[in-house]
């Protein structure tokens, strides 16, 4: 059997360039991409997705979508890396650990939805304890997050490099109206009832991110604790190659989280810091927004779907 075609499209990007690194050495596929005077020549474009075995779309929401409308072959499988088709009740979400039969959804699927960077951690520490009955569905959930300025793209990464890089900002929080496009992805995805509320940031540092959500304990059910709500993230990724929950005792002698800790890996961090004398928990996720919070996802979502045909 012929090694699957694969069409980058976006490769220019943050997040294309960095799955073309990742895959452009293996032997196992063969890449493909458009070259620069065919970036936005739709018939060329329209010709190439027809032609791979799997696209993966880097490129924004309605190209995306126009990408995905000019398919006709039905053999064309997709991964799409924009935020275009993640709460579409057709695409598999592309969150592999999220429970025990996604992996062999996303083998199987023809059409996957990467998950967004924040939803990454937000879900990944979520999902869990609101499908073990520990947090409520209703809960009133605050998520708040610092990623790296690559996170914001190639304008991000040109404001913070480029030749005005001086007058970048050290830090700025935005999505200040509350309406985040991610909003919607984590409150389905995660199984929310109530929309959380969601305040995101930009650091003065390339890639990486620290999410946390705070929680009060005297909100949960009796008997609700630190350590229940850590048993429950343990044993939930217990098989997981890509996420790690920290310890509960290694957790106690943290005193910061760096966002940049797990940076060129495709690896999440859970971690659960307690103080028992005040009822309060707060829930963190470590993780390299450009790795296990886009490409490296990617990556992962399409060795899944190789190994399922």
């Amino acid at each position: 059997m012929a090694s699957p075609l694969v069409f980058i499209d976006g490769d220019q990007g943050t997040t294309g360039l960095q799955i073309h690194q990742r895959l452009r050495g293996r032997t196992d596929l063969r890449l493909i991409t458009l070259s620069p005077e065919h970036r936005k020549d739709p018939q060329r474009r329209a010709e190439i997705i027809n032609a791979c075995d799997i696209a993966i779309l880097c490129l924004p929401d309605q190209a995306a979508r126009d990408a995905v409308a000019s398919i006709e072959n039905p053999a064309v499988r997709v991964i799409d890396a924009s935020s275009a088709h993640r709460t579409h009740p057709d695409w598999t979400y592309g969150f592999a650990e999220m429970d025990a039969q996604q992996a062999q959804r996303i083998a199987t699927a023809r059409r996957v939805s990467n998950p967004g960077c924040y939803p990454t951690g937000a879900i990944g520490l979520l999902r869990p304890l609101l499908e073990a009955g520990l947090l409520p569905r209703d809960f009133p959930t605050n998520i708040h997050a610092v990623s790296g300025y690559s996170g914001k793209g190639r304008a991000g990464v040109q404001e913070h490099e480029g030749e005005g890089a001086s007058q970048a900002p050290a830090f700025q929080v935005y999505g200040l109206g509350l309406a985040h496009k991610h909003i919607p992805e984590i409150q389905q995805q995660s199984g929310l009832m109530e929309r959380p509320m969601f305040v995101p940031a930009y650091g003065a540092f390339r890639q990486g991110i620290v999410l946390t959500i705070p929680l009060q304990l005297r909100l949960l059910a009796p008997g609700v604790d630190a350590a229940r709500l850590h048993a429950c993230l343990s044993q939930h990724y217990i098989d997981a190659d890509h996420v790690q929950v920290m310890s509960m005792q290694e957790a106690k002698g943290l005193t910061h989280l760096d966002p940049q800790a797990l940076n060129g890996t495709d690896s999440l961090r859970l971690v659960v810091c307690a103080n028992d004398e005040t009822g309060q928990v707060v829930l963190a996720a470590v993780f390299d927004n450009l790795g296990k919070g886009a490409a490296g996802a990617a990556v992962q979502n399409l060795d899944l779907m190789v190994a399922g045909t």
